[in-house]
């Protein structure tokens, strides 16, 4: 592999010798394609942390959703982008979706209201109330009745929150059923992270028809002007954790020039 004057300023930094002796053998192409990708990421959360700031400071309101198959692995994703931020001015809460969950009857998005954030704070949603749009009907946990009342409520929801003043940002990150099966394997294959499959919908390719149907109606009824979608189709999980957390300090007007 033939090495540029950047390729060697890069690998000559503590990042690129730290993954340089990370291995025995070493593969000069994956080192520099992984010390890029920190260095990138480094640069990336720093702004984050200014970001941060601007947020307390200014007390604004932050809401940023998570939606994608299983294996956009949107967790990794979110721990990854908030790892140097203040976690006493963040929240991340989860919504998975359980077949035995029962409606109450109520108003369905109550309990996301009370999980919205306070002056100064940021909530990140590993899956949200959107979840009745995608994975709900698929498995059962709501009737047609249930999603048509929500597809019709949902854009009101959104406008309430950006009216009182919510920033709201909704990602979705879109990944082939080739490349969901290969990060399956990959992460089943090792005890550190089979954990991470234990709650993918099983036959996945059979529901895949189904599942997209209803993707693509959520996009056309719910990606709205004032609370569009952004999504993200790259080929790996580092591309995936750069265009987001890209996309956060690109849509919040933050002061660039805070030192944090």
């Amino acid at each position: 592999m033939a090495l540029t004057k950047e390729d060697l300023e890069v690998l000559n930094t503590k990042i690129g010798f730290k993954h340089l002796l990370a291995n025995k053998k070493i593969n000069l192409e994956k080192v520099l394609r992984e010390t890029k990708h920190e260095l990138k990421l480094r640069e990336i959360q720093a702004e984050l942390v200014k970001l941060q700031l601007w947020v307390i400071a200014n007390n604004k309101r932050v809401v940023v959703l998570f939606h994608g198959g299983d294996s956009s692995e949107k967790s990794t994703i979110i721990r990854k982008i908030l790892s140097h931020n203040n976690p006493r001015h963040f929240r991340i809460e989860v919504n998975l979706p359980y077949q035995d969950q029962e409606d109450d009857g109520g108003y369905y998005f109550k309990k996301y209201i009370e999980k919205l954030p306070q002056a100064g704070e940021m909530v990140f949603w590993d899956r949200s109330w959107y979840n009745r749009a995608l994975f709900e009907p698929i498995l059962g946990i709501c009737s047609d009745d249930q999603y048509n009342h929500f597809m019709d409520q949902v854009n009101n929801f959104d406008k309430m929150l950006v009216d009182a003043g919510i920033i709201l940002i909704k990602f979705y990150f879109t990944v082939s059923p080739e490349e969901q099966d290969d990060r399956y394997k990959e992460l089943h294959k090792s005890p550190l992270t089979r954990w991470k499959t234990e709650h993918w919908i099983k036959d996945s390719k059979k529901f895949w028809k189904q599942y997209k149907k209803l993707k693509d109606a959520m996009f056309e009824k719910t990606n709205t002007p004032y609370a569009p979608w952004y999504e993200i189709d790259e080929e790996t999980r580092e591309l995936e954790l750069i265009a987001a957390a890209e996309y956060i300090l690109k849509l919040i007007p933050y002061d660039k020039k805070n030192k944090a």
